[in-house]
């Protein structure tokens, strides 16, 4: 094993899996892939992974832990679903592997690189939470660190075309666990997450809403930390941008009963509006839901791998 890098796999040969493949043989610094891992012996994925020289199977984990790379392997990410992500932590677990769980599955804690990833470099399992979660939870995050947010709503709308058979048969597991993440990782006293599948043709970009509601509250400072975050997300995700100013609405003191939360003295409603475009690696640039989480779980994978490194 290369001492300046530390090896992994990706189980899960679909249109996740392929795109972090690519994104990792290109730009991997710390991180060196050495296993592409399907059930499908047909699937592009894995007929690309052996092109470009890497050990490949379709067989599953089990077909992951007879190959002899499997013995320097120390990152697993896995692209597959919520619920084959719970049998395949178990056994990596036991094997001492660290896995980055592309899945909603919430195994282990929610990361979103630029708010919480350094709490969380010593997990066994970090999960990668959503697409739309990546995307919004640190826009509600900014807005936390200038004024508490009482209520934070997302609204994600990615093309029906980006949107695979993995992304469509957990819809369910998407909205409950991208709400618990606007709590949990963002710092929203209470969470909701609605995710729109968009068939217009030519397909769109990613879009996202982010509603805050918070108390009074100085909306200079909570534009600037939002433009800043902003920056940080693009640092590891070009194509992620706010499309307009971020805009607020005054809610007077005769209406904060019908908000949650609001006391007397009313509030404000933040509103948040930002495109993800992706950088077309494996994926059409429409897809911007699939490059985040790529893009997120590279940037995760990299910095463990750093961590690694240094022990």
């Amino acid at each position: 094993m290369s001492k300046s890098r530390i090896k992994a796999a990706i189980i899960g040969s679909g249109n996740i899996g392929s795109d972090l493949m690519i994104k990792l043989l290109r730009h991997g610094q710390h991180v060196e892939l050495a296993a592409m891992v399907g059930i499908d012996a047909a699937s592009d994925g894995l007929a690309r992974a052996r092109r470009l020289g890497l050990a490949t199977t379709h067989q599953g984990l089990d077909g992951l832990l007879a190959l002899p790379e499997f013995a320097d392997i120390r990152i697993v990410f896995d692209a597959t679903s919520a619920g084959a992500h719970v049998q395949h932590n178990r056994v990596l677990q036991q094997h001492g592997v660290r896995v980055i769980d592309l899945t909603p599955a919430a195994i282990g804690p929610y990361v979103v690189p630029v708010v919480n990833l350094e709490a969380h470099l010593d997990a066994a399992n970090i999960n990668m939470v959503t697409c739309g979660g990546q995307a919004t939870i640190p826009m509600v995050a900014a807005v936390n660190s200038v004024t508490p947010v009482l209520y934070g709503e997302i609204v994600a709308s990615i093309a029906s075309k980006s949107a695979g058979p993995g992304t469509r048969a957990n819809i369910d597991e998407f909205t409950e666990t991208t709400s618990q993440a606007i709590v949990s990782v963002g710092g929203a006293r209470q969470g909701k997450a609605i995710i729109i599948l968009n068939p217009a043709e030519p397909p769109l970009m990613m879009r996202d809403t982010v509603f805050c509601l918070t108390g009074p509250a100085d909306r200079a400072a909570i534009a600037a930390a939002v433009e800043q975050m902003a920056e940080k997300v693009q640092a590891y995700v070009p194509g992620y941008r706010l499309k307009q100013a971020v805009q607020f609405e005054d809610i007077p003191a005769a209406d904060a009963a019908a908000y949650p939360g609001l006391g007397a003295q009313g509030g404000l409603k933040v509103s948040i509006f930002i495109e993800v475009e992706g950088a077309a690696h494996y994926l059409p640039a429409y897809a911007g839901n699939l490059d985040i989480m790529t893009s997120a779980a590279m940037a995760c994978g990299e910095r463990l791998a750093a961590r690694l490194l240094q022990a």
